[in-house]
């Protein structure tokens, strides 16, 4: 074995910029996090030469010209003051290394000035050796990177196509632009303007920048404090009606850090649980606020990572920020449920009261005509009484105009702007489903003949693991021998439903509940219910059956899927009609 030695200092910062410095990519976030952490307010990225010439330029604070040749050597900072600032960090960059390992890998011209001084500082390096000089140049930093991994041919050769590589970069400037919407952002590949947002934008604002306008009738607002730990979340999530086809629109941020952070996603995950179809996703921007020293991010060299002092407090309190928020959403997007009239109630309440009335009168002479007159005589002890009932309080006065059925599957409703086309199957299973979650017991029928039922041991199995759960939703199933099952009881509202079309039903859910865990097992049995309870596609129905079970579908807290994930409805803008028979009205 050869001899120890020093490295020398170029070779030390190739090493460290290995884990720093991944693709051009790390290169723009740690110079555009530089520009941020100096206060700009504007932010110029131009890439160029296949990726590896990167620009950045900034009118922020500038680097004073005593500090410039400090700048560039490894582990020095201006954000760290001494060990107790590590864990209070307040910046984006912090660990003093990013410019170091930068030269160490490219040729790096930077050209900065300060406010203090008429004149600027010139930096030129390659190889780790900086040269300085003074020259003239506005308030502010230019990083101009060139040739990137000349002198490391095997990194070079790892790196992705030119398009690839580029696309990196966007989606990065992407996040940091949503992460700081109060700082203007352009970004050019080879002279092209690709992404321009403007100066003091709020979050709405530089979404409908980035993406379009019409993207804020599919937002909802996040917006939430726990006043005991201080820690608040802001943001926008998309209704379960509009999807993405990756998780790439999942923007998370931590005290405006970009950040890809497990707790937050499996929140997000969970808030949309049987929410959306099978590999689509929410568009998200969140923001989470919370005490820099309560937080680790000094886990990882490009400070990807974050550790929480309390990651379960976390979880729960962003996970029922955004369950709120879904549930404020109503299917007409016109109609959020904090604007209906207080006075909406469900038409079967007020049959309720009608009882009420019977019995609190305790009269065989009650008249109740049901017609437009509002003032009805009770006659009770031979004492006449007016009684003044308010048929809009108890009935709902949020009109639903039903235009008709299509092919026996589809409600057509007319709303005030669009026509909303709803799955009559879908619909009543979402309904019935948030049922099931409120009830403590279900109703069951007792079953007096029931079929035999041939099935593998396996999954006799598994019905007997199931038994506790599958007895709490009114099921009761009987094993007759190792291939043979009967019900004794099923749910009552699938009285209607065949045996075997249930167990299959059943056994299906089961088998994908995840990891034979017991929420996971009542949820499955949940779903199956649901869908077998709800009405059928090609079911033809009376108008009153199409109002009730529209009624139902806007009481539920999340309107918008099945719990498959299916969407219920479909809207099309009346102005999106008339454009197609040219009418201007």
């Amino acid at each position: 074995m050869s001899r120890i030695k020093q490295l020398s200092v170029n070779l030390i910062n190739q090493i460290a910029a290995g884990e720093v410095i991944e693709r051009p990519m790390s290169v723009v976030k740690e110079l555009v996090e530089n520009s941020i952490d100096a206060g700009a307010s504007k932010i110029e990225i131009n890439i160029s030469n296949g990726c590896r010439n990167i620009r950045v330029a900034d009118n922020g604070s500038g680097i004073h010209p005593d500090d410039i040749q400090l700048a560039f050597l490894k582990h020095a900072t201006s954000k760290l003051s001494d060990e107790s600032s590590l864990f209070n960090i307040e910046t984006l960059g912090f660990r003093g290394e990013a410019l170091a390992s930068i030269i160490s890998v490219s040729r790096v011209t930077c050209i900065t000035k300060t406010k203090d001084f008429d004149y600027g500082t010139k930096v030129e390096s390659e190889n780790s050796i900086v040269n300085s000089s003074k020259t003239g140049c506005a308030l502010g930093t230019i990083m101009e990177v060139r040739d990137l991994f000349f002198n490391q041919p095997a990194r070079l050769k790892f790196l992705k196509s030119e398009k690839t590589e580029f696309n990196y970069i966007h989606e990065l400037v992407l996040s940091l632009a949503l992460s700081q919407p109060e700082i203007s952002f352009i970004l050019k590949n080879n002279g092209t303007e690709i992404l321009t947002t403007n100066q003091n934008s709020d979050l709405l604002t530089r979404i409908t920048e980035i993406y379009s306008s019409s993207i804020i009738n599919e937002l909802k607002e996040v917006k939430n404090t726990d006043r005991m730990s201080g820690i608040k979340i802001t943001g926008y999530i998309s209704k379960p009606n509009y999807t993405r086809s990756s998780k790439k629109s999942i923007y998370t941020f931590v005290n405006s850090r970009v950040i890809k952070c497990p707790v937050l996603l499996k929140a997000i995950d969970n808030a949309y649980k049987n929410m959306l179809p099978q590999g689509r996703f929410p568009f998200v921007v969140l923001n989470l606020e919370i005490n820099p020293q309560d937080i680790d991010i000094n886990a990882h060299p490009t400070k990807r990572e974050i550790r929480y002092k309390n990651p379960n407090q976390i979880y729960s309190f962003v996970q029922n920020a955004l369950s709120y928020a879904l549930s404020e959403i109503n299917v007409d997007n016109n109609i959020s449920k904090e604007n209906i009239p207080s006075k909406v109630v469900p038409i079967e309440n007020a049959y309720k009261k009608f009882v009420e009335l019977q019995n609190e009168q305790e009269s065989d002479d009650l008249l109740f005509p049901l017609n437009n007159n509002k003032n009805t005589q009770i006659k009770n002890n031979n004492v006449q009484q007016k009684i003044d009932i308010d048929f809009d309080k108890y009935t709902n006065v949020q009109k639903i105009n039903i235009i008709g059925q299509l092919d026996n599957t589809y409600i057509l409703v007319q709303n005030e702007n669009n026509l909303e086309i709803i799955d009559q199957h879908i619909a009543q299973e979402r309904y019935i489903y948030e049922k099931l979650q409120k009830e403590k017991q279900i109703v069951s029928q007792l079953l007096i003949v029931s079929d035999v039922i041939e099935t593998d041991p396996g999954d006799i199995i598994l019905l007997e693991e199931a038994k506790e759960q599958l007895n709490k939703f009114g099921y009761q199933i009987e094993k007759i021998s190792d291939h043979q099952i009967i019900f004794k009881k099923i749910p009552q509202m699938l009285s209607n439903v065949s045996t075997k079309e249930i167990l299959s039903e059943l056994l299906t859910n089961l088998k994908n509940s995840i990891d034979n865990n017991l929420d996971s097992i009542e949820e499955k049995i949940r779903i199956t219910t649901s869908c077998k309870a709800a009405i059928k596609a090609g079911d033809k129905l009376t108008l009153w059956q199409m109002e009730e079970i529209v009624r139902n579908l806007r009481q539920t807290k999340n309107p918008y899927t099945c719990p498959h994930g299916r969407p219920i409805s479909h809207c099309i803008d009346l102005k999106e009609i008339a454009s197609y028979f040219s009418r201007t009205k």
